[in-house]
């Protein structure tokens, strides 16, 4: 039944029984802890500076006209 919602809600309750009721708590927690933002979500400006080298690099080649 691997796939399907009475497969998934099995398998929750086996996960339960072996390892506490508490068990998508933490591992909820565990992931909420490990984010951080940071990167572009933190420098809106250094996101701008790589956006534009990025723009520079390109792979099209020159536009050809059609006549």
């Amino acid at each position: 039944m691997s796939g399907t919602k009475a497969g998934g809600l099995k398998a929750a309750a086996t996960n339960r029984a072996k390892y506490g009721k508490e068990f998508y708590a933490r591992i909820g927690r565990k992931g909420g802890q490990n984010g951080h933002t940071g990167g572009f979500a933190a420098n809106p400006a250094l996101a701008r500076i790589a956006g534009a080298k990025g723009g520079r690099i390109s792979r099209r080649g020159p536009a050809k006209k059609v006549a």
